[in-house]
């Protein structure tokens, strides 16, 4: 007796380009016999499909296929960052916008993580007036700034070595007592973020943010645009691993795309 032919999966034309999108996300570029074969589709439907998201601007056609807009302009590596003093001057506004955005979320929940950062700093000063809050961090600068107050949230602050410019708690114990909590939500930093994820530049900091991520019910980017398209030493997380983006301008469109199709939200801080 012949053997069943194997049962293709069928498309419909939507999940088709998100298909297709997250193909080019993954490899930077694809060509139609590639997409054709892989959607078991014709390269015909495929061109169409290609035409469409061009002019959507998701992406730009090349001959024989497409590329996104990231390939024709590649991801900047930034170097080593500038202390903590010196980033903190940078693109101030912005990073209060955010901020300030980023505190109204954070007073919707009950249980908060904070990230170290210039911008998780900033928010800080803008929870001091929700007393109710449990903040939990590894920042002694964020526990400081909320500590000064005398109707503050409670804060809770890892234990462990500190980076002296950073003044960030690392290393195995604070790691070790954050596993052992449930956030309701929790905000990260990024030194960069791409269409492949978010990066940091500290191995030091990096298994706390992930710590950060794991452990908490939702989870939020504060992110400004200066960093759009900018890498770093480690990648923390990819954006299936986030919630919602607050930043301070629209993404490009190759990390719209790739927002898109992680079902992260975007919220731009006005």
């Amino acid at each position: 007796m012949p053997a069943k032919p194997e049962t293709q999966t069928r498309y419909l034309p939507q999940e088709r380009k998100k298909r297709i999108l997250s193909m080019l996300v993954e490899r930077g570029r694809g060509t139609v016999v590639e997409i054709s074969a892989e959607l078991a589709v014709s390269e015909m439907t495929v061109r169409r499909d290609l035409a469409e998201l061009e002019t959507d601007g998701k992406l730009r056609r090349v001959h024989g296929g497409a590329v996104l807009t990231e390939t024709l302009n590649p991801p900047i590596m930034d170097p080593l960052p500038a202390h903590f003093a010196a980033r903190l001057a940078l693109h101030r506004e912005s990073k209060m916008r955010i901020a300030r955005q980023a505190a109204e979320v954070a007073g919707r929940y009950q249980s908060v993580a904070l990230d170290i950062g210039t911008t998780t700093l900033a928010m800080a000063e803008a929870l001091v007036q929700h007393e109710r809050l449990k903040i939990f961090t590894n920042s002694v600068r964020i526990a400081h700034e909320i500590g000064r107050y005398p109707q503050a949230p409670e804060v809770y602050l890892a234990g462990g070595k500190m980076r002296d410019d950073e003044m960030a708690i690392v290393g195995p114990s604070a790691i070790e007592q954050f596993q052992q909590f449930w956030f309701d939500i929790a905000f990260i930093s990024a030194s960069g973020i791409t269409s492949q994820g978010i990066y940091d530049s500290s191995l030091d900091e990096t298994e706390m943010k992930r710590v950060l991520i794991r452990r908490s019910g939702f989870k939020v980017l504060l992110c400004d645009a200066a960093k759009f398209q900018h890498m770093s030493l480690v990648q923390v997380a990819e954006w299936q691993d986030i919630d919602l983006l607050i930043t301070d301008s629209a993404p490009p469109a190759v990390l719209a795309t790739a927002l898109e199709l992680a079902n992260v939200q975007v919220m731009i801080a006005t």
